[in-house]
C-alpha cells in the first residue's frame, strides 16, 4: 500500500486528501492534515472518491454511433470522425450553426480551464452557453458593472469577520460556493467563538440556518426586496459609513434615491417579513465592527438576481466592509496576471450580441443555457447544427429537458466529452471519457480566486494512465486540432501556440514580469512534463508572485500565501477608475424590482426552492453508492400546515405542476421549509432509456426543472429562474381529513 495526495475535485471546496493506493487503484481517501488550505478536513463526496474514481459505469474507450447506435471505436477512429464531419459543417453553415456547452464539471479539472477558451477562438462560434446561466452568472454581471470585471468577485473574510450576513445559501451543505473555504463549518464556529454574529436569510431552516445567530425566512425570490430595503435603512437612520471607499465610489446619492421606495415597511407584505426585524438586521450590520454580505443561489437564480447580488455589495461598499480586512475582499490568485497599474479601465458591457430566436442578450461572452433548445430547433437560417457538450448535462439541468432531449436527437453532430453515458451523452455521435480523477493532475485555476485565504497547490496525477485511456488535457487538445481543421498535427502543438500568443502579449507590457524579455527564451525556460504543465508554469511565472511550477510540486501539500489583502485598486477596471454603485443597466432594471411591491402573494400559493444535500454536486454523484440515501433523497418538502390544508400525507406521492409540465414525487411533511414553500432537489431525473448510470437509475428521482419552459430569466445575466417560482401540488389520493 502506498498513498498520495489529492486535491478533491467533487466540490468548490478543493479540500486536500490522502488517497491510499493498491497498485494503481484507490482504495482509501482521508484528509490531508498537512494541506495548508484544508487541514485535514474532509466532508462524505471527499471521503467517496474511491468509489467516485472506480465506479464501473465509467466510460473506458470513446463510443460512436453508428446504424443509430453507440459502439465501442479507437481514439482514432473517434477524432477522425469528428474531423470529417464538423469542419464540413462549419465551413458550410458558418460556425455559429456550432453550439458549445459547458458544464458544471470543467471548472474542476485543468483541461476543462485551459482549453475550451481555445476551442472557442479555433471554431470561431459565438454560440457559447454554460451552467454559469444556471447558477452564478448574476454575480459576475454585478461585479462587471460595479467594479469593470466579471470576475473580480469579492468574498466574505470568513476568519476574521464579526458579523456575517449569509442569504440564499447553505454552505454547511454545499461546503460554499463563489467562497472556497475547507472546513465552512468549522469556519462558522470559530465565527460564533470570536463572539462574532450569524444571520442567515432563507427560506428554509437549513443546516447552516439552524447554527445561526438570526434566521430570516422570506417569501422565496424577494431577496432584492430585503437587501434594498437594508440599504434604504442604513440611508434613513444615518448609518451608512463608506470610509475611505467613498472617494473611491460614484452614485452613491444615485442609491438613496433609487431605494427610497423600498421603506421596511413597504417590502414586508411582499417579503412577509416584520418591518421592525429587517430595521435589526440593518442596525447589527453597521453597528459590527466588521461584516461581510454573502449570497448565492437562493439569491441568484430568482427573477431579480442580478438586482440582489448587486445590492449585496452595495451593502458591503455602505458599511465600508468592501476590500477591507474582516469585509469582503478580492483574493490574488497565483495564476491571475500580475496587476497594471491602478487607473480606469475598459469596463463591461452587456448585450454585444443578441441570440437568434429571442433575441437574448450575450452576457460575458454566453447565451443564456435556457435557449439552446430553440437554438437547435426553430428552423431557419443560422440554426445550431452540431453541438460539443464538455461535462455538461443539460438535459437535466436546465428548465424544460424533455424540449432539449428532443432537439439534440435532430442535429447533424453531437460531440461530447463526458465519463458517463447520461441523459445528455445519450444523443452523442461520439462520446469522448477522460480518465478517473486519480490519473489526471489537478490544479484549481477558478477556484483559487474565489478562496478565503490566498494559497497555491497542486497535485500531480496519482497513478499512471491505464492502457487504452487518453489524458484529459490530451483529448481536449485533440479535440481543438479536428475542429479547427489541424487534425493529425500533434496536441502538443496546441499548448506551443498557447504559450507563444500569451508571452508574444506579456512581453510588451510593462507590468509583466516577462516585459522585454525574448519570447523563445523565456519559453525555454519552462518546465513541465506535458503541455498543461508547462501553461501552468507559464502562468504561474507571470502571476503576482512569481512561483514556478517547481516550486509547487517541491510542496506537495501548497504553500500559504496569507490572509487575504486589501487589493481594490489592482482590481478596479470601470471606465471612470471609481466603483461605479449605480450603473446604467442596473437603474433601467429598478422599475421591475418598484412593481414587485404591489405583488403581494394570495393566501395558499405554493413556491417551489431548490435544495442542496451535502452527498451530492448536481446530477454528477448520484452514482456513487456510498453517496445514496439518507437525506439525499428526491422530496418533496412541505410545511405540516400546507400538508395538512392540501390533504397530502408524509411518504405518499404527490403531483406537481408547472408552466412547464407535471412531476409525481414522494412528500416529506418537515417545518424545515416554511408554510407556502415546497422544495424540491436539482440534478435528479435519471429514469430515461439509453444511459449506462446503474446506481442512479435505480433510484432516479424527477426532474425539477421540467417543472420551467424555459421563459422565466433574470433579464439583466440571462439566469433561469429555477427558485421561487409558482406551483401547484396536489396528492394523487387525498390524505384521510382528521
Amino acid at each position: 500500500m502506498t498513498t498520495a495526495p489529492r486535491i478533491c475535485p467533487l466540490c468548490e471546496a478543493t479540500c486536500g486528501l490522502v488517497l491510499t493506493l493498491d497498485g494503481s487503484r484507490v482504495t482509501g481517501a482521508r484528509g490531508d492534515r498537512d494541506d495548508v488550505f484544508s487541514r485535514g478536513f474532509v466532508c462524505p463526496k471527499g471521503a467517496a472518491f474511491p468509489q467516485v474514481d472506480t465506479d464501473p459505469d465509467r466510460l473506458r474507450t470513446p463510443l460512436v454511433r453508428e446504424n443509430g447506435s453507440l459502439r465501442e471505436a479507437s481514439w482514432e477512429e473517434a477524432f477522425d470522425l469528428i474531423a470529417a464531419r464538423i469542419r464540413p459543417l462549419i465551413e458550410d453553415y458558418g460556425p455559429d450553426s456550432l453550439g458549445i456547452v459547458l458544464g458544471n464539471p470543467n471548472v474542476h479539472t485543468m483541461a476543462g480551464a485551459l482549453y475550451p477558451p481555445l476551442l472557442l477562438r479555433a471554431t470561431g462560434t459565438s454560440n457559447l452557453f454554460t451552467a454559469s446561466t444556471l447558477d452564478q452568472m448574476p454575480k459576475h454581471v454585478s461585479s462587471g458593472l460595479l467594479f469593470g470585471d466579471p470576475f473580480a468577485v469579492p468574498v466574505p473574510d470568513l476568519d476574521r469577520t464579526d458579523h456575517l450576513l449569509v442569504i440564499g445559501a447553505n454552505p454547511l451543505d454545499s461546503n460554499g460556493s463563489l467562497c472556497t473555504a475547507p472546513d465552512f463549518p468549522g469556519r462558522l464556529a470559530a465565527l460564533r467563538r470570536r463572539g462574532g454574529t450569524l444571520t442567515v436569510v432563507d427560506p428554509r431552516r437549513t443546516r447552516t440556518a439552524r447554527l445561526a445567530d438570526r434566521h430570516l425566512a422570506p417569501r422565496p425570490g424577494t431577496d432584492a426586496l430585503l437587501l434594498a430595503a437594508l440599504v434604504h435603512t442604513l440611508f434613513a437612520e444615518d448609518l451608512a459609513d463608506p470610509g475611505p471607499l467613498a472617494d473611491r465610489t460614484e452614485g452613491i446619492d444615485q442609491v438613496r434615491d433609487a431605494v427610497r421606495e423600498f421603506t421596511p415597511e413597504a417590502v414586508a407584505p411582499v417579503c412577509e417579513l416584520d418591518p421592525g426585524t429587517i430595521r435589526a438586521v440593518a442596525r447589527e450590520l453597521a453597528a459590527a465592527p466588521t461584516a461581510a454580505v454573502y449570497g448565492r443561489m437562493g439569491s441568484s437564480t430568482v427573477a431579480h438576481g442580478t438586482l440582489a447580488n448587486w445590492l449585496v455589495d452595495v451593502l458591503n461598499v455602505l458599511t465600508g466592509n468592501l476590500d477591507r480586512p474582516g469585509g469582503a475582499l478580492f483574493p490574488r490568485s497565483a495564476t491571475t496576471p500580475a496587476p497594471r497599474p491602478a487607473g480606469p479601465g475598459r469596463g463591461f458591457l452587456l448585450g454585444r450580441r443578441r441570440s437568434r430566436v429571442s433575441g437574448h442578450p450575450e452576457v460575458k461572452g454566453e447565451f443564456p443555457l435556457a435557449a439552446l433548445a430553440e437554438e437547435i430547433d426553430t428552423p431557419g437560417e443560422g440554426r445550431i447544427r452540431a453541438v460539443i457538450t464538455i461535462a455538461a448535462n443539460p438535459v437535466l439541468s436546465a428548465p424544460d429537458g424533455l424540449r432539449l432531449d428532443a432537439a439534440l436527437d435532430t442535429l447533424d453532430l453531437m460531440v461530447c466529452v463526458d465519463p458517463y453515458l447520461n441523459e445528455t451523452t445519450r444523443h452523442a455521435d461520439v462520446l469522448l471519457p477522460p480518465p478517473p480523477p486519480s490519473q489526471s493532475a489537478h490544479f484549481d485555476f477558478a477556484f483559487n480566486a474565489f478562496a478565503v485565504r490566498d494559497q497555491v497547490r497542486y497535485t500531480p496525477a496519482a497513478v499512471p494512465l491505464e492502457p487504452g485511456r487518453m489524458d484529459e488535457c490530451e483529448i481536449h487538445a485533440r479535440l481543438v486540432l479536428a475542429a479547427s481543421g489541424m487534425h493529425g498535427a500533434p496536441p502538443s502543438a496546441v499548448d506551443d501556440l498557447a504559450v507563444d500568443t500569451a508571452l508574444a502579449r506579456a512581453v510588451t507590457q510593462p507590468h509583466s514580469p516577462a516585459y522585454g524579455a525574448d519570447p523563445k527564451e523565456f519559453a525555454a525556460g519552462l518546465t513541465g512534463d506535458s503541455g498543461a504543465e508547462r501553461r501552468l508554469d507559464l502562468m504561474l511565472r507571470l502571476g503576482p508572485y512569481g512561483l514556478t511550477l517547481d516550486e509547487l510540486k517541491a510542496h506537495p501539500h501548497g504553500i500559504d500565501l496569507g490572509p487575504l489583502k486589501p487589493r481594490l485598486d489592482e482590481v478596479l477596471r470601470t471606465r471612470s477608475g471609481r466603483i461605479e454603485l449605480l450603473p446604467e443597466p442596473i437603474a433601467a432594471d429598478l422599475p421591475r424590482l418598484r412593481a414587485a411591491l404591489a405583488v403581494v402573494p394570495e393566501p395558499g400559493t405554493l413556491q417551489l426552492v431548490g435544495r442542496r444535500h451535502l452527498r451530492s454536486n448536481n446530477s454528477w454523484l448520484h452514482n456513487t453508492p456510498a453517496l445514496t440515501g439518507g437525506s439525499n433523497r428526491c422530496t418533496l418538502q412541505v410545511h405540516p400546515d400546507d400538508a395538512g390544508r392540501l390533504r397530502l400525507a408524509d411518504g405518499a406521492p404527490a403531483r406537481i405542476k408547472g408552466a412547464g409540465g407535471e412531476l409525481t414525487a414522494e412528500i416529506e411533511v418537515t417545518d424545515a421549509v416554511r408554510p407556502g414553500v415546497v422544495s424540491l432537489p436539482h440534478g435528479w431525473g435519471h429514469d430515461r432509456p439509453g444511459t449506462r448510470l446503474s446506481v442512479a437509475a435505480a433510484r432516479p428521482g424527477v426532474n425539477v426543472n421540467q417543472l420551467l419552459d424555459g421563459t422565466l430569466l433574470d433579464p439583466l445575466s440571462g439566469t433561469a429562474v429555477l427558485n421561487g417560482f409558482p406551483v401547484e401540488v396536489t396528492p394523487l389520493e387525498p390524505a384521510p381529513l382528521l
